[in-house]
């Protein structure tokens, strides 16, 4: 029986399809549409009898290889690429819920996920409860009968918190539930939700499945049953659509990616652990530190901690905002998951669209900066720091 090639080969060779000239690097086809031979194989690609691209919104040569190379990642049966990792999940709500049903979210997650379940969704009658995602048993004492899905990131944004994917897997199960997992700060380089328990993965290529910050993109991956046919059909008529120039970038992103996530995860606890030894800083947020609540359990679920940490300056926002304008190389952006270090403060951008009570839940407060570390040199990154910190 021939060996399961390792991720790094899987990153570089899954997925691609050649065509009559037979060109070594993926092709891009930048169509909108494809001819047919006839009026009855255009007939029978239109009503599914046939295999074979149709459009781009929803079939596309360049978009199928991505959606291969990732599946193939995330040992996943099927995968659905989408134009951002917010068009996602909203795929996946508008797939796999209706109205009368009922989400548990974790707290700790994306201010904007937080938004579309707590107010768009709740507008076509999709409630939502959001709960610890370290607390296995609010998860339980929070089911309903009408409890449709589950939804987490682990580790979480922006305080790296561990949710016990197993765990919630299993009380989901007991639920008729099903677990979506955004696996965003890990990728399948470094943690394979679906091996662990989940039914569907959620990504936002757009950070570290890139990897350079150049485009937008989304994908969610699980059993076809769940995903391909399903969440095609909502592409076909809703048009959330990964554009092929971008799933282009996004194939020669994953060709690199484990190389950046082990890199940029060793930087990171380097970082993490001369910002833990610092006198300005109350408190380090990062799964690879021994002080982490959940350290532990990341050892098991994750292969690496990954490059995303934060840290609570002492003297709150002012000082908090002193060592983020202090800096000269890392860059001012709520984007993460590039190779250039990205520096923010979650209370007033990606968090601050949400209540101060949700803030205060889930833990992010006037004095926490986020870093997601980059492949500069870690000496460097602590110099832009401590001319803030001091």
């Amino acid at each position: 029986m021939d060996k399961t090639p390792d991720i790094s080969t899987l990153g570089v060779r899954a997925g691609q399809v050649r065509s009559q000239f037979n060109e070594h690097a993926e092709a891009l086809y930048l169509t909108s549409s494809f001819l047919f031979d006839n009026a009855a194989q255009a007939a029978a690609r239109f009503a599914g009898g046939e295999e074979g691209m149709v459009y781009s919104r929803y079939t596309n040569p360049t978009v199928s290889m991505f959606q291969e190379r990732l599946a193939a990642l995330e040992s996943a049966e099927s995968c659905v690429a989408t134009a951002s990792g917010m068009a996602a999940i909203l795929a996946t709500a508008m797939v796999h819920l209706k109205s009368g049903d009922h989400v548990l979210c974790s707290n700790a997650v994306f201010g904007a996920t937080i938004q579309l379940f707590s107010s768009i969704l709740t507008r076509f009658g999709v409630e939502t409860t959001f709960v610890s995602p370290t607390r296995t048993q609010e998860w339980q004492r929070a089911l309903r009968p009408r409890t449709k899905l589950f939804f987490l990131e682990t580790p979480s944004n922006p305080l790296t918190e561990i949710s016990d994917i197993a765990a919630l897997g299993r009380v989901a199960k007991s639920a008729g539930a099903l677990l979506a997992v955004d696996n965003v700060f890990c990728t399948p380089a470094l943690q394979r939700p679906l091996e662990l328990g989940a039914d569907l993965v959620i990504h936002s290529a757009t950070k570290y499945l890139d990897g350079q910050g150049r485009v937008l993109g989304g994908a969610v991956l699980g059993a076809k049953t769940l995903v391909g046919d399903p969440m095609t059909a909502f592409l076909r008529t809703a048009g959330p659509a990964l554009s092929p120039f971008n799933a282009w970038v996004l194939l020669k992103g994953l060709e690199t990616l484990q190389l950046r996530m082990v890199a940029q995860s060793a930087a990171a606890l380097e970082l993490a652990r001369w910002l833990e030894r610092h006198r300005a800083v109350a408190r380090v947020h990062y799964p690879g530190l021994a002080s982490h609540p959940q350290h532990e359990l990341a050892k098991r679920q994750q292969r690496a901690a990954g490059s995303v940490l934060s840290f609570e300056v002492k003297g709150g926002r002012a000082a908090a905002w002193r060592v983020i304008d202090s800096t000269r190389m890392i860059s001012i952006t709520a984007n993460l998951g590039d190779v250039k270090s990205t520096i923010i403060h979650p209370a007033s951008t990606t968090h601050g669209r949400i209540s101060a009570e949700a803030r205060a839940a889930a833990g992010v407060t006037e004095g926490l900066v986020r870093i997601a570390v980059g492949l500069e040199a870690v000496a460097d990154l602590q110099a832009d720091l401590e001319r803030g910190l001091t």
